[in-house]
Formats: C-alpha cells, sequence, structure tokens
C-alpha cells in the first residue's frame, strides 16, 4: 500500500514559512486596529510594497517557531515566556537597526517610553512579545500544524511555492527600493538600469504613501 504524502509534516521550512505569513498578515491588522483606536484614522501598516504583509511580524512568528517549535509540547509555560520575551525583543531592536543603518528609515522610535532600550524596544513590549509567543507556541501552533497537514497535497504544494515565490520577489522588490530610497536621500544618481527602475517607478512620493508612518534617514536626528 502506498503511503499517501503529508504536506509541511513535523518540523519543516514550508510550516516556518506558512507561520511566517500568518504572522505578517495578522501584524498588519493588528497594527492598523492599535492606530485606528489610538488616533481613530485608518492607515496601511504593511511592510512590503505589494500585500498586507509586516516582516517584522512574520519573522518573530518565525524566529519563535525556529528556535521553540522543537521540544514545544516538553518545556514549561514560563520558560517559553522568558524565551519567547527575549526572542521578540531583540528581533523588534534588530530589525529597527538594520531598517535605520542599511536602508536609512525609522519605522518607530520608543525613545521617551517606559524602560526603553536605546529606543527600538521597551521591556513591556518584550513582555507583550513573550505573552504573544507563549499563546502562539502553545496554543496556536498545534493546533495550525496539525491543521495544515490535513491539506491535500497535491492542491497544498503549487499553492505553497507559488506564494512563496511572490514573497520572495516582493521582498526583493521592496528592500531594492529602500535602497534606493536612501542613496537618492543622499543624492546618489542610479548606477544601472535598475537603479533608474526604481527611480521612476518607486519614487519617494510612491514610497511615502505606501509607507505613511516611515521617516526618512535626514529627519533621524
Amino acid at each position: 500500500m502506498i503511503q499517501e504524502r503529508v504536506f509541511a509534516k513535523g518540523y519543516c521550512f514550508a510550516k516556518i514559512f506558512i507561520f511566517f505569513l500568518i504572522g505578517c498578515i495578522v501584524g498588519t491588522y493588528y497594527e492598523e486596529l492599535l492606530f485606528f483606536i489610538k488616533f481613530g484614522q485608518t492607515t496601511s501598516r504593511q511592510g512590503l510594497i505589494y500585500g498586507p504583509f509586516s516582516p517584522i511580524y512574520g519573522v518573530g512568528v518565525a524566529v519563535f517557531v525556529v528556535f521553540l517549535g522543537k521540544h514545544n509540547d516538553k518545556r514549561s509555560i514560563v520558560k517559553t515566556l522568558l524565551y519567547a520575551s527575549l526572542i521578540g525583543g531583540t528581533t523588534e531592536f534588530v530589525t529597527s537597526w538594520i531598517a535605520e543603518v542599511f536602508f536609512g528609515v525609522e519605522f518607530w522610535n520608543y525613545t521617551g517610553y517606559f524602560l526603553n532600550i536605546a529606543g527600538r524596544t521597551t521591556l513591556p513590549f518584550m513582555l507583550g512579545w513573550g505573552i504573544g509567543g507563549t499563546v502562539l507556541m502553545k496554543l496556536i501552533y498545534p493546533f495550525v500544524s496539525k491543521w495544515v497537514e490535513k491539506i491535500p497535497y497535491a492542491l497544498a504544494r503549487p499553492i505553497y511555492y507559488t506564494v512563496l515565490i511572490f514573497i520572495l520577489l516582493d521582498i526583493i522588490v521592496t528592500y531594492t527600493a529602500f535602497a534606493r530610497m536612501a542613496l537618492r536621500d543622499q543624492g546618489k544618481p542610479p548606477y544601472s538600469f535598475i537603479g533608474e527602475f526604481m527611480d521612476d517607478w518607486y519614487d519617494d512620493t510612491f514610497m511615502y504613501q505606501k509607507f505613511p508612518v516611515m521617516r526618512p534617514q535626514s529627519n533621524l536626528e
């Protein structure tokens, strides 16, 4: 008897990517809901040019799965909370640093917030990451993991590859546009047809409309 193939079985890249995607989407709408509650206005909080995807949340969720997915059922809630807090805070800190240093933009600044760490994260926010990570690993991860494995292999596989390729291209386009934006801010002309293409299709007006909470490097001082 031929055994039926199982999609994203066990602990594998496909399953990690699925949780990354879930984190991207949920994080975007979570941020937009918080913004609406705080300011009474709607705004885009997506982190990629195409689609409602916020990579910081996707990376955070994926990192949780990578580091906490194995032996998840054997780890105590207290340890999961501690590890998730450290992982979430570190991810937020590093992402903020990379955005500023390599792309010359700032998406958040927690300077002045209670117990902030260099304005890139705060201890209360780290605890929030920890609580979210604990709920994810102890409640959501086991359920979604089993549900994903029940999707017919013939259906799931092509969808998975299509979405994976789309997200990779979206990331490449988005961060190439950010890099070119940083060079424009420094007054540097494009070096190739790629830079010219970015200047034509993803100029500053487009980028600030797409990412309205973003601040340019010239305003970070």
